[in-house]
Order: structure tokens, then C-alpha cells, then sequence
């Protein structure tokens, strides 16, 4: 019988797992910020020493970017007061100090907030910005940009992308041309109806159900557009709840005769004694210990 080899690919992010838990998104850092092959070094690297060395170098870079994709929410929320959303079919923004490789983050985070398609615009300099785009469900934006170049071939100079996400390349002297213009466009693609948000969940947990097992399993698997992670929906006691980072909840909820944390994120707010809320269950691993924990998306009183 050969001999098998296990991949070194798979030994380093084991390795690093251990020690800075969600690799991936670290790993992601280094290509929205640095220089992407910083990640591929660190899953080749010749020894445990080498890949720790690199994945500190991820990790501060993935510290990095939260803290200017911080900044750019809140400038973007600043900019988006000024606007009334409630009567556009897309947002198109754009700061000048933004960072060009933060601005699909912020793009999804505006996009999940006001349930619209969001262009979000950086400086790339020799007068120009480069935008990174979101969509919903109801619109195809690849082919709205499509759409839009058709009529005003000059005004996009490149663009790209499929239905949810694409990126494209402007002139920063035509960015409000091109903010009336898409507005334009996607409103003659998609209906008032549309721009409501849907949430669709999976049903309820039984005690048996929310364990970390189960957490295990449903993050080990691949979902995306079309196949999304499970959503479920429950009723909760909250027995506690403080905030983290003057941004999160961290809470300890109460189903029946369980007891379960949870987290809130983007939500400093307290909740009521009584809640419904839409979750994830989400593994949270600390000093050794392994835990499940919910990641609550959605909450509303307890009728």
C-alpha cells in the first residue's frame, strides 16, 4: 500500500486554528490590505515557527482592516443620514480617505442594513475610483451595469462581476452622473415590492438540537448565494446581557430549562426580558473551552 501524506496545506491550518481560531478571514486580510500571497505563504510554510510568524503578521492586518472598516461605517452612516433611503431603489457612496479594499465589506453591511444595491466608491487616484457593489436577490447588478454602459457607454470604464457582487471603474468627476444613472437603471429593473426585506427561517431547535455538535457540523459545510446557512427562530428568556466593544451584546438567553449564550453584533442596545429572534448557532472556543453560542440576526419582542 503507498503511502499517504497528509497535505501540508491542511497541517498549517490546523496548527493555526489552534492558536487565532477563524483562519480563513485572517487569511482573507492579507489580500484586502497587504499583498494576498502573504496567505499562501503562511499555508506553505516549512515549518509550525514560520506559519505562526505569518499568521501573526495576518492576524495584526485583520485587526487593521476591522478598524478602518469601523471608521467607514460610521463615516457611511454619517453620509447616509443626509439621503432618505426610503425613496431610492440603490445607493451609490463615496469618501475620499476610504480604503479600496474594505469597500465590498462595507458595501454588504449597508446592503443588509437598508435591503438596497450598494455601490461603494473609493480614490485609486490619476482621477479615478474604483466602486465595489452588493445586490439583492431581485437584481442581476452584473447585468445592470451592463445595462447602464449600454446607455452611456463612457461613463463606466470597466466593470465586472456576477448578480450579487461586481466592481467597476469611474471617473471620480462622474460620480454623481453615475449615482442619478444607476439609481435610474435600477429602478426600472425592479419593483417597490422588491426593496422589502424577506426573512426566511428554518424553523425551531429542540434542546437536543443546539448543541456544539451541531454547530461543528453546519460550519464545516459550504454555503453561498442560493444554498444559505440555516436560520432558525426562536422564543428566549434574556437573563443577562452587557455590552463588548461599546458595539456587540453578549447575552445568556433562557428556552424552556436551557441556558445558552448568544451575541448580538453591530447592537449595543439592551433587549427586553422577553424576545423572538432569528439565529445561527456558531461554535466559541475560549481558553479551552468549547461552547455553542447563537448569533442572533434578527430580534423583536415577545408578543
Amino acid at each position: 500500500m503507498n503511502s499517504f501524506e497528509v497535505p501540508k496545506r491542511r497541517v498549517m491550518l490546523y496548527i493555526l486554528s489552534r492558536k487565532y481560531g477563524m483562519q480563513y478571514k485572517r487569511l482573507n486580510a492579507a489580500g484586502r490590505l497587504d499583498d494576498m500571497t502573504l496567505g499562501i505563504q503562511c499555508l506553505l510554510a516549512k515549518s509550525e515557527q514560520e506559519a505562526t510568524t505569518i499568521a501573526q503578521r495576518l492576524q495584526d492586518l485583520n485587526m487593521q482592516r476591522r478598524s478602518i472598516e469601523a471608521d467607514m461605517q460610521d463615516g457611511a452612516s454619517l453620509s447616509l443620514e443626509e439621503i432618505n433611503i426610503d425613496n431610492q431603489f440603490a445607493i451609490s457612496i463615496y469618501q475620499e480617505d476610504w480604503h479600496q479594499g474594505v469597500t465590498g465589506i462595507l458595501a454588504s453591511r449597508i446592503k443588509e442594513r437598508y435591503h438596497r444595491p450598494v455601490i461603494a466608491f473609493a480614490n485609486a487616484g490619476d482621477g479615478l475610483l474604483k466602486g465595489s457593489g452588493r445586490s439583492i436577490a431581485s437584481l442581476h447588478l452584473r447585468d445592470a451595469l451592463d445595462l447602464l454602459s449600454k446607455h452611456q457607454p463612457n461613463l463606466i470604464l470597466k466593470f465586472g462581476g456576477h448578480a450579487m457582487a461586481a466592481g467597476l471603474t469611474i471617473r471620480q468627476a462622474d460620480f454623481e452622473l453615475f449615482n442619478q444613472s444607476f439609481e435610474a437603471v435600477v429602478e426600472s429593473l425592479i419593483t417597490a415590492a422588491d426593496l422589502e426585506s424577506v426573512l426566511e427561517v428554518d424553523g425551531s431547535l429542540s434542546k437536543n438540537e443546539m448543541t456544539f455538535a451541531t454547530a461543528q457540523v453546519l460550519e464545516n459545510q459550504v454555503w453561498g448565494q442560493g444554498f444559505a446557512q440555516p436560520l432558525f427562530y426562536d422564543e428566549f428568556e434574556v437573563l443577562n446581557q452587557r455590552v463588548l466593544g461599546e458595539k456587540h451584546l453578549k447575552l445568556s438567553l433562557k428556552k424552556d430549562a436551557s441556558i445558552i449564550d448568544a451575541i448580538y453584533f453591530n447592537h449595543a442596545e439592551f433587549l427586553p426580558g422577553a424576545i423572538k429572534a432569528a439565529y445561527q448557532l456558531q461554535t466559541n472556543s475560549y481558553n479551552g473551552s468549547q461552547k455553542v453560542q447563537l448569533n442572533l440576526h434578527y430580534v423583536t419582542n415577545k408578543a
